[in-house]
């Protein structure tokens, strides 16, 4: 699903109206329906309203939304924050239908700012949309305040968020929304950590744009759902065998870490590999065949850490990094890897540790290797960030520069990749914010390459899996309860909720 600027969304809808062809008018009515059928849907025993409208288009949606809910003989008042005079055509036009209505209609100005609202009122905010570029000012600013001890719905964006980089904005003047309901496509600030404040829970409503201008946009940002990604798994034929699926190795482990091991090598079996070889210290070799016994174990000729590397000829994708600690041993077996491979490889944990440290062998990485930071680790790579909107630049940057896949771990992961694309997640619950989840996506992302994906098809269809995974897992076991093993546990349901 594309990920759209405000210029876009004004051109989709141009385009829409102009070669569907509707008008500006019946699109703003079908986009008002869409939120009228949720909300009557989720807040099916609410009985009173407070519409919150501008005077542009966002506004002019709220009009139809209130018009709706007052047909349905729900008590219904409309607050128009007259916050200028010129009123947008789409907006006139429903002002007039409005007053027709059972609805109540109240104007917010500078004289006369506020007015008592029911204390059991849900509040539809309405105010401002997706073009709005300027930090909100006067009497707005403070009725937005004002609202905030109410439970609110945004309609399209929360007023006073802009619709990509808030750098610049005035963050206290931001409607804060319990749900927000944005029209086809979702906006780039809705997905950064900073924005959930003001954003709640974000529904993505279809409003039928049209399909023509949808699939011709060009964007370097897409938000994956299933509809993306279910096309791309790879069919297994009557007649494949495990060699097709690819053999995998694993580097992992050391003294007290063996846990990450073996995570990594149950995701990685789970999500489909051929054959799968671990490469652990000597001293991890009882646990993890015991751990995993489809896995076959190479050992480092140290007890406690990896200090070598096998010969990787025989493999069809290498993950290295889960529990390896920081030894100097350690270090010299990354190295050493690095120095012969020829392919990609997956960089996890203390591999991207040792990198940090080590800035100069990032120029000899494998070309589209994949490496996965969580933010701490993301940060010792690349360096230090202010916003949201900065760190995505920075990780863009990174992997262009670097010509590797940067899978930056957290609520809607990102996938940047060495052309300049993001792709953002969609899968996934706060249960998942536990140990053993990242070793587990490591798994997961070596599996896919060992199976024949291609490195970004791997990183994008790996983070979606091990969210999905762990959706399902959250369902039976909840969020406070979940671990890393349950999120593996639930990888062939995630595989069979993608083929449905």
């Amino acid at each position: 699903m594309k990920i759209l600027t405000a210029q876009q969304i004004r051109e989709a809808d141009a385009y829409t109206i102009a070669h569907e062809p509707i008008s500006s008018s019946d699109l703003m009515d079908r986009a008002a329906a869409a939120c009228f059928d949720w909300l009557t849907k989720e807040y099916n025993n609410q009985q009173t309203f407070s519409v919150f409208c501008g005077v542009g288009n966002n506004g002019g949606d709220g009009l139809v939304i209130a018009r709706l809910l007052a047909s349905k003989n729900l008590k219904v008042k409309v607050f128009i924050v007259e916050f200028s005079k010129k009123y947008s055509e789409d907006f006139i036009v429903n002002l007039k239908k409005i007053k027709k209505s059972t609805a109540e209609i109240c104007f917010l100005t500078e004289e006369n700012p506020w007015v008592t609202l029911d204390q059991n009122t849900l509040l539809i905010d309405a105010i401002f949309g997706s073009g709005l570029n300027k930090p909100i000012g006067g009497f707005v600013v403070d009725v937005i305040k004002k609202l905030i001890n109410y439970p609110i719905v945004s309609i399209d964006i929360p007023s006073g968020l802009f619709t990509e980089d808030n750098t610049h904005n005035t963050i206290e003047n931001i409607v804060h929304a319990k749900y927000t309901l944005t029209f086809q496509q979702p906006k780039l600030a809705m997905l950064f950590p900073q924005n959930n404040w003001f954003c709640g829970e974000m529904v993505v409503l279809p409003i039928g744009i049209h399909p023509k201008f949808l699939s011709e946009v060009e964007t370097p940002y897409c938000y994956v759902t299933k509809s993306d990604v279910k096309g791309w798994l790879i069919p297994r034929t009557k007649f494949s065998h495990k060699g097709t699926f690819g053999h995998a190795l694993i580097i992992a482990g050391s003294k007290g870490k063996m846990g990450a091991a073996v995570l990594s090598a149950k995701a990685c079996i789970r999500a489909g590999v051929g054959l799968l070889t671990m490469h652990i210290p000597n001293g991890g070799l009882t646990i993890l065949q015991t751990s995993v016994p489809e896995a076959m174990c190479l050992t480092s000729y140290e007890n406690d850490v990896i200090a070598d590397v096998p010969d990787i000829s025989l493999y069809s994708s290498i993950g290295i990094g889960p529990g390896i600690g920081m030894d100097k041993s350690t270090q010299g077996a990354l190295k050493l890897l690095i120095q012969n491979s020829n392919f990609p490889m997956v960089l996890d944990a203390d591999a991207l540790n040792i990198l940090s440290e080590n800035k100069t062998w990032l120029a000899f990485l494998p070309k589209e290797s994949i490496l996965t930071p969580h933010p701490k680790e993301f940060e010792r790579l690349a360096g230090k960030w202010n916003t949201d909107e900065e760190r995505l630049k920075m990780q863009m940057n990174f992997s262009i520069k670097n010509q590797v896949f940067v899978v930056l771990k957290g609520a809607c992961t990102s996938v940047s990749t060495p052309q300049g694309k993001v792709f953002i997640n969609s899968s996934g619950n706060p249960g998942m914010a536990t140990g053993g989840s990242g070793d587990a996506l490591t798994g997961i992302i070596t599996s896919l390459l060992a199976q024949g994906y291609q490195p970004e098809r791997a990183a994008v269809l790996g983070v979606y899996l091990h969210g999905l995974a762990g959706d399902l897992a959250m369902e039976k076991v909840g969020g406070q309860s979940l671990i890393a093993s349950d999120i593996i546990e639930f990888i062939s349901q995630a595989y069979g909720w993608l083929k449905i």
